[in-house]
């Protein structure tokens, strides 16, 4: 492996063990700005789109792994790189992959090789870390290049030149997304207008509700709009053209994955970058904002800032002349979430949906507070507040009445609403109705849609997603040891939840298994994993001495775990794939140093060597572990693949 080739029957029998073992997903996750750059193209920031961000996912492909889970794709600012808070319809074009674009015959030579090599050259830093603002500042210089060079070109383009495709192309892209674009561009225009990069600070209230204005207003925001698009045409038309390269980039990619065997799947976030929260304003309650309250995960909660969609607005009013009385038709919120998910949908092949929560049961609390975290700790569920004296607005939308509620809980605690009639689960479920209706149109399984349910499952969001069969994610390092009956421990996963042992908000499984051992913790986890993987008595306390004595044995069997489980998916974080010890990003921080971990440039050398001293998830030695697991019969059915994994198994380790 050092030399960066796998077995010749690598391949055939790990995707057998993987079928024995009921496994339907192996998916890798990974954001964007953490894959790994060729040569000559690393201007501090991954790409999927670039050489180096192909060559990774054939990695991927070439381990076994049948499918990708990439981050949230809208484009961010100079000032927060987090992926969760850009935007829902732009595509980040950060992600530009602009080595392709030098080439004449395939993009019309639209950036200039010496510019490239220019800003290579320039990058502070090693490549184990994204430079995040000086990423930002060189992509703009470079895309602001490419715009310049194909006005230049289009005018005199030879016909059936990669110029008058792309102009082609280009024309046809700007007609099909036309609204959001037109939106977007003019948030950037309007920020340079006004001197102020946020909207809430610009001067003229009229710019502030450009999108949103009152009854009667329509006309003349409708003309104001027609005035800046006139004024602006060049910057929106701009706009509109980087849009479109990173489009017809993800497009290609997707080609490529499909021909692979690779599913692609998209992240649905559950927040909304400024930008969005100007242009759909007036589809938010302006009272509250959406958070998270006290949990497991994060005890103190977290104000997250983002608006909440107006349950007044799911539905139309109701029409008696409708054809179909008493069938309520979508309003604008649900249209809205309809537009968003089909463009999803349009581009992945699944989706994770983030906090699934904020769809269901969103936790808000007031907006204006001086003190955010003492405002979400003292919050409310928006749909399951009938009569807080604390909240007396939110009566108007509860779905339940007051003795449904178990007043001996917090109010945020999964048990505070204690039953619900059918009736009142349509009511929680009219977002996610949409989203299923919308996968289903665009010829997608429920089992496309991944739900990211974590420590806290409320009554009526576990209702909405029982309704259709979805699964929850099972982080399984946060398992209470102690507790049979924890939600993280993987002999409590379902075959339709998504299994993991750690995702992009913790800590590298590789780095707690050396705190383990240091604070005298592995022991315990050795002992689980042994009961877990050992059914037999005869042998166990050997296993379990031997997994408390060698961390990287431990994790191989960590990994094994999620295997052995019930769950038909299994999802990996590239940090826990390759052996990897720091963390990605650390929740409710704001550093330099969060979202900023990228894939070494060596990984396939490193992972090699990772494998020598069981440092990186050797993954036929935990399909192996997995299916003896399976006890003396499993054992006698498998022997052979078994065998054949072990073999596999000591080879990639030497190397």
């Amino acid at each position: 492996m050092a030399r960066g080739n796998l077995p010749e029957d690598y391949r055939r029998h790990v995707t057998a063990a993987l079928a024995a073992l009921h496994v339907r997903n192996l998916v890798l996750s990974i954001h964007d700005p953490s894959f790994p750059s060729a040569p000559g193209e690393d201007t501090g920031r991954g790409s999927p789109y670039s050489e180096g961000g192909m060559g990774f996912l054939e990695f991927a492909r070439e381990l076994g792994f049948n499918g990708i889970q990439l981050g949230p794709q809208g484009q961010t600012s100079e000032d927060n790189a987090s992926p969760y808070d850009g935007t829902l319809f732009s595509r980040n074009v950060l992600n530009v992959a602009l080595a392709p674009l030098t080439h004449e015959e395939t993009w019309g030579g639209l950036v200039r090789p010496e510019r490239l090599q220019s800003l290579v050259s320039a990058r502070p830093g090693g490549a184990s870390r994204v430079t995040h603002r000086y990423a930002f500042r060189a992509q703009s210089e470079a895309l602001e290049a490419a715009w310049e060079a194909f006005r230049h070109k289009r005018p005199q383009a030879a016909p059936g030149g990669p110029i008058a495709w792309l102009a082609e192309h280009f024309d046809t892209f700007r007609r099909q997304h036309h609204e959001w674009l037109e939106r977007d561009a003019l948030y950037d225009v309007l920020c340079l207008e006004h001197g102020r990069p946020y909207w809430k600070e610009w001067p003229s209230e009229w710019d502030r509700r450009l999108w949103s204005p009152r009854p009667g207003e329509e006309a003349s925001f409708a003309k104001r709009r027609q005035v800046l698009l006139a004024r602006y045409a060049a910057q929106v038309e701009a706009y509109a053209f980087q849009q479109f390269l990173v489009h017809s980039q993800h497009a290609a990619l997707r080609e490529r994955t499909a021909a692979w065997g690779l599913k692609l799947y998209g992240d649905l976030q559950i927040g909304f970058s400024p930008r969005d929260a100007w242009a759909y304003q007036g589809l938010f309650v302006g009272s509250y904002l959406m958070g998270a309250p006290p949990s497991r995960t994060n005890p103190e909660g977290q104000p997250w800032n983002y608006p909440v969609l107006d349950p007044g607005q799911y539905h139309a009013p109701p029409d008696s002349k409708s054809p179909y009385p008493g069938v309520r038709q979508p309003g604008p919120v649900l249209w809205f979430m309809g537009s968003r998910v089909n463009k999803m949908l349009s581009e992945y092949d699944g989706l994770r949906i983030d906090h699934p929560h904020g769809l269901v049961c969103p936790w808000v609390y007031r907006s204006g507070e001086l003190n955010a975290l003492h405002a979400v700790q003292n919050g409310a569920r928006l749909f399951s507040s009938p009569d807080l004296p604390d909240h007396p607005e939110l009566a108007r939308w509860a779905l339940v009445a007051p003795g449904q509620l178990d007043r001996s809980v917090p109010r945020y605690a999964d048990g505070w609403v204690r039953e619900l009639s059918q009736e009142q689960v349509r009511g929680y479920s009219a977002i996610f109705d949409a989203i299923i209706a919308a996968a289903h149109a665009h010829g997608r399984k429920v089992s496309d849609l991944l739900c990211e349910v974590l420590s806290t499952m409320p009554h009526p969001l576990r209702k909405v997603m029982e309704q259709y069969g979805l699964g929850r994610f099972r982080v399984t390092q946060k398992a209470d040891l102690k507790n049979p009956r924890d939600v993280y421990r993987s002999e409590n996963a379902a075959p339709q939840d998504w299994i993991m042992v750690g995702n992009h908000d913790t800590k590298s499984i590789w780095a707690l298994a050396e705190r383990w051992r240091e604070e005298g913790e592995a022991r315990a986890q050795a002992d689980y994993l042994a009961w877990r993987l050992h059914p037999e008595d005869e042998g166990r306390e050997d296993f379990a001495r031997r997994l408390g004595e060698e961390p990287g044995l431990l994790v191989q069997a960590k990994f094994a775990d999620l295997f052995a489980s019930r769950a038909e998916n299994v999802m990996v974080f590239f940090a826990d794939l390759l052996g990897m010890k720091e963390t990605y990003n650390a929740p409710g921080t704001v550093s330099e140093e969060n979202w900023s971990l990228r894939v070494p440039q060596g990984y396939r050398r490193e992972y090699g060597e990772r494998l020598g001293s069981n440092g990186a998830l050797n993954l036929p030695l935990a399909l192996a572990l997995a299916l003896r697991a399976g006890g003396e019969a499993a054992r006698a059915r498998h022997a052979q693949l078994i065998a054949a994994l072990e073999r596999l198994a000591t080879e990639l380790r030497r190397g």
